[in-house]
């Protein structure tokens, strides 16, 4: 039987230089995040005396510039959609309440 050798190779290691210049990095700001169609209809209805449907709404909220459509064809239908989602979800937590047909006030609000 043949017995194997092991052969080692030499290590080549590099001379350390000295130590590298750290650059600081520019740091960069985060933009500020988008604020939600629901976080800006809560805006408006707390500035608003009476409720208000999603149309008022959403025109409202780009008047103001809270809040704007990312081209999309029915911004109001979105917004009713989801304030519903909101009530039916959270229940007596919700920010909104339903007044009337079409129409929204705030839960604390009356």
């Amino acid at each position: 039987m043949a017995t194997k050798t092991k052969t080692t190779k030499a290590k080549t290691t590099k001379p350390r230089s000295a130590k590298k210049a750290t650059t600081k990095k520019a740091t960069k700001k985060k933009p500020a995040k988008k604020r939600s169609q629901l976080d800006a209809a809560v805006q408006v209805l707390t500035r608003s005396k009476k409720p208000m449907s999603c149309k008022e709404l959403v025109d409202a909220m780009a008047k103001r510039k809270l809040w704007s459509s990312p081209n999309g064809k029915t911004p109001h239908a979105t917004l009713y959609a989801a304030i519903l989602r909101e009530i039916n979800t959270k229940g007596k937590d919700a920010r909104f309440k339903k007044v009337d047909r079409g129409q929204f006030a705030l839960a604390g609000k009356k």
